[in-house]
């Protein structure tokens, strides 16, 4: 994990709900599709302990994602996740959607992406996450770039960074 700068910390003390894009961020980027058509992706299992952490700790969770897939739904299942908005085209009109329905200001969200889709989001978002391998375009328009990849842990350095910055950390490794 990188140093936490004040400004962040002061932001991250904020957040009520986290936000993820999902390919490139809890997936790798890579989308395999076989010859029966089945997609799959893969997902890594610290990403799920820190987002079983922060709604451990009362942080809401929602995953919001250009494309549809089965996969996703059935990993939003298995964490407990029920905020997935999946085929958005418009990634911006969805994140106000889903602010209005929650009674929640931009400073009370932070967004996980990876990509120039994600920029209007993370432009609005009250605490921006790019993953260390997404589009370096987004680097100088976000709070915090991972040191860890997307799909590679990127996920749960967000989740110790959020956790920390609220004071929830010592109390959730003591359980």
């Amino acid at each position: 994990m990188r140093p936490m700068t004040a400004s962040v910390r002061r932001k991250a003390a904020k957040i009520k709900l986290l936000l993820l894009d999902v390919d490139g961020v809890l997936t790798d980027g890579r989308i395999i599709i076989d010859d029966r058509g089945v997609e799959t992706k893969q997902f890594h299992v610290r990403d799920g302990q820190g987002i079983a952490l922060l709604k451990r700790a009362g942080v809401e969770i929602g995953f919001m994602t250009g494309r549809s897939s089965a996969v996703v739904r059935l990993r939003a299942k298995d964490l407990g996740v029920d905020l997935v908005y999946q085929g958005v085209a418009n990634k911006l009109a969805c994140y106000a959607k889903i602010k209005r329905r929650r009674g929640l200001k931009d400073e009370q969200i932070a967004y996980v992406g990876d990509d120039l889709i994600d920029l209007p989001v993370l432009l609005r978002a009250g605490l921006a996450f790019s993953v260390a391998d997404g589009w370096p375009g987004l680097s100088s328009s976000v709070d915090y770039v991972t040191a860890a990849a997307g799909g590679q842990g990127a996920v749960r350095e967000v989740a110790e960074l959020l956790l920390k910055a609220q004071g929830s950390w010592p109390k959730l490794l003591l359980r």
